[in-house]
């Protein structure tokens, strides 16, 4: 994003602006857009290393930039600790207006294009990987077909960092778990996609059509494999809801390991480790289902994929064009092959209704 200097005449402003954020004309010049990013990244990440990779700068450079800042602010912005960088009570007093000014820097950017400004156009879409890999490429050519003038980049990461690159204005759009992110304190649109049904996964050896009861109708190294559990490590409130549903479904299961992508989870099932519960999407490779592994339906809520955006993107070309056609997508979304849920599994989610 360019630099650009904010003047501000203090005669114009001393009515509406309270007294401690007046600023002098011969130090006004000096707030920069960058500067107001450097603040913006530190206050939502409150770590200077993941505000400084969040930029892409060196955090001496950040450093500095912040330094500056509060030097043209006239106070301490953050309370340094040795684990987090917490907003002062003037920090917090102006991020808001921080947020926008970057805000309206990015809808006048938005405009530019349909001011006469025809010019090639790059689509910045951060997205979890099964989403990236299932829903997008079927909607990127139809877009490009209607709007040669477009390009895409898309940037595969995980739910924190989505959020971190879109309020970088680094991402215009990100597909993700709604329930990855607080809506409230996110400052984000959200439309639905797909829903994405969490499924049993187990090797393609483990046949449970017809389990009744695992300690009966499976061998020692049936019943031994159905027990291990490779698990999603996604935060400690899922992970507790996920262990609470093997409890109740596979009691005296064990760990068998954890990953942090449900890609990984499905590559140690398909490898004969242990069972794991993932999202449906994640078991496919673009339109193609993955082999080596059976996929056995679950009664747990199904995973809600979102597109996450700028509120004013919403009505704006490219981007209302690129909502519609994630939506159509979503509705014609194709699943792998799913089982119904063994008998042993289908009785005890039952009595978890109960």
């Amino acid at each position: 994003m360019r630099l650009a200097k904010t003047s501000v005449a203090a005669e114009a402003t001393a009515a509406e602006t309270p007294p401690s954020l007046r600023l002098e004309p011969r130090i006004a010049g000096e707030i920069t857009i960058r500067r107001l990013q450097v603040f913006w990244a530190i206050a939502h990440t409150t770590s200077l290393t993941k505000a400084a990779k969040l930029l892409g700068l060196s955090q001496p450079s950040l450093s500095q930039q912040l330094a500056s800042l509060e030097a043209v602010i006239g106070g301490r912005l953050f309370d340094r600790t040795p684990t987090a960088m917490a907003l002062t009570e003037l920090g917090t007093s102006i991020l808001g207006r921080a947020e926008a000014v970057l805000r309206s820097l990015q809808e006048f950017e938005d405009c530019l294009p349909q001011a006469g400004r025809p010019a090639a156009r790059t689509i910045r879409i951060a997205g979890v990987s099964s989403a990236l890999r299932c829903v997008l490429p079927g909607v990127l050519r139809a877009l490009r077909a209607e709007q040669p003038q477009i390009d895409f980049d898309l940037i595969e990461a995980a739910p924190a960092e989505i959020l971190d690159l879109l309020y970088a204005r680094r991402a215009s759009l990100g597909l993700l778990p709604a329930n990855a992110v607080a809506e409230a304190a996110s400052g984000f649109r959200q439309e639905l996609v797909a829903e994405d049904p969490y499924v049993l996964a187990v090797p393609a050896g483990l046949d449970l059509s017809d389990v009744q009861d695992p300690m009966r109708d499976l061998t020692a190294a049936d019943r031994d494999m159905l027990h291990g559990t490779i698990q999603f490590a996604f935060g400690t409130q899922h992970s507790q809801r996920l262990q609470d549903w093997y409890d109740q479904i596979l009691p005296g299961n064990r760990l068998a390991a954890q990953a942090r992508s449900f890609e990984l989870v499905i590559e140690m099932v398909r490898s004969g480790l242990g069972v794991g519960v993932v999202p449906a999407l994640s078991a496919m490779t673009g339109a193609t289902p993955l082999d080596g592994v059976r996929l056995h339906r679950t009664g747990i809520e199904p995973r809600r994929i979102v597109a996450m955006f700028p509120a004013h993107s919403r009505t704006q070309e490219p981007y209302a064009g690129l909502l519609a056609a994630l939506r159509e997508a979503g509705s014609r979304l194709r699943l792998p092959p799913l089982a119904d849920a063994p008998p042993f599994l289908a009785q005890r989610e039952a009595r978890m209704a109960r």
